[in-house]
């Protein structure tokens, strides 16, 4: 795996967790403030596509992960 499906793999998860935790209709809901954490990474993700910088790549590549997508 490449360090850019890594990032998009924990972006998704976390937005679809926070999403199961943050919606009252959920089953395993436990507070509406998750919803915040989806607004979180939603708009890192919208940082890092306008600045081309993500903390998350440089922690991975560091980590010896291979760059590219």
């Amino acid at each position: 795996m490449t360090s850019w499906q890594i990032v998009r793999l924990f972006a998704g998860s976390f937005i679809l967790i926070s999403l199961a935790l943050g919606v009252p209709g959920s089953p395993v809901f436990v507070s509406p403030w998750w919803l915040a954490f989806t607004a979180f990474v939603g708009a890192n993700l919208l940082q890092s596509a306008l600045t081309r910088w993500c903390p998350l790549e440089i922690i991975l590549r560091r980590l010896g992960v291979k760059p590219g997508c």
